[in-house]
């Protein structure tokens, strides 16, 4: 059966749909020794190269949270050499071929996924989906009313609206929930547009798939069910 060439490449965990889009644009990928174009179809017996390198199309998809501590990076790699979400001994050890889905900052923390099925991935960060992602927030001063109802109704951020729900409020911690993924958004809107400061920022759920107990710094393979 054919299918498009960047979903083949997407389901064979070496990227995401849309990172595979750029590589064909690029001129990266080859199909049958001829230079690939958007639109091209294939089956996974045809020959599909990127940057010369074959690619591998069968592989068993793989599926794990992990728990990411404060302060590293995620990223494949870095210039600057900082430490990655790759040089944590249970992602080294254990699944360092896996590609994570989304990113979190430096300083925030909690659930990230990570696997090799690239459309899996395309489809929990593409924003016509709306996935919800859940963070656990402490900040100072305590959240006021206003700003719950003003997040609630849309905060403006770069001539478009910034939805989000606050849930749980304990003193100066709370939860919200967002569905979108523009880059530093919860510290954008509430350190940025309405002068509060975050201590933590840690996510603890995207969709149904949740962070519970898991340690900082450990993985956990997620169950067929939460799938």
């Amino acid at each position: 059966m054919q299918e498009r060439l960047q979903k083949i490449i997407a389901n064979s965990g070496y990227c995401s749909r849309r990172k595979a889009e750029e590589l064909i644009e690029k001129g990266k990928v080859k199909l049958n020794n001829t230079m690939a174009k958007l639109g091209d179809k294939a089956t996974e017996q045809d020959k599909i190269t990127i940057n010369n390198q074959e690619l591998k199309t069968k592989q068993k998809n793989q599926y794990y949270i992990l728990n990411k501590p404060k302060g590293i990076l995620v990223t494949k790699s870095d210039p600057q050499n900082r430490r990655t979400i790759y040089n944590l001994k249970s992602v080294s050890k254990n699944i360092p071929t896996l590609n994570y889905v989304g990113r979190l900052d430096a300083m925030s923390e909690g659930l990230l996924i990570l696997t090799n099925d690239g459309e899996f991935n395309n489809r929990l960060t593409h924003p016509s989906h709306e996935i919800k992602k859940t963070y656990q927030v402490r900040t100072k001063p305590e959240i006021k009313k206003e700003d719950i109802k003003i997040l609630k109704n849309g905060l403006p951020i770069d001539n478009k609206p910034f939805f989000a729900k606050i849930d749980n409020i304990n003193k100066n911690t709370f939860e919200i929930t967002i569905q979108e993924g523009r880059n530093r958004i919860i510290r954008r809107a509430l350190e940025e547009n309405m002068n509060y400061k975050i201590y933590e920022l840690k996510r603890i759920s995207i969709g149904n798939i949740k962070l519970g107990n898991l340690k900082i710094g450990e993985i956990k393979e997620i169950s067929n069910k939460d799938l």
